[in-house]
């Protein structure tokens, strides 16, 4: 199944399945700077793409969120990684991800 993650306060600390676990998981690797989690420098997302040009940040981003949720959450197939491009965010140089990943074999649903 597709499903679609975005960056949101949301946590539940009883997931009610694998899915929901899964998906917790990649909203926690995009919301993590990496370098901030102890014993694990190495989890979350660099910031390299601080104050670049707006389309060099997107690409630098688009890789490194890739590259994170393959490293951490194996289970998540990424599909496509995009940006919410409010005029006022962009303008202020704000990057959210929306990335669509995939869990399981099929090919159907959306979260």
């Amino acid at each position: 199944m597709k499903y679609t993650v975005t960056l949101t306060d949301d946590v539940d600390f009883a997931p009610q399945s694998e899915t929901a676990e899964i998906l917790q998981n990649i909203r926690t690797i995009l919301k993590t700077r990496l370098g901030t989690v102890p014993l694990a420098r190495d989890f979350g997302i660099s910031w390299e793409h601080l104050d670049k040009p707006y389309p060099v940040a997107k690409a630098m981003m688009t890789s490194v969120v890739i590259d994170a949720i393959e490293a951490y959450e194996p289970r998540a197939r990424v599909e496509s990684v995009d940006f919410d491009e409010i005029e006022e965010a962009v303008m202020q140089g704000i990057l959210k991800p929306r990335v669509i990943v995939s869990i399981g074999d099929d090919e159907e649903g959306e979260e």
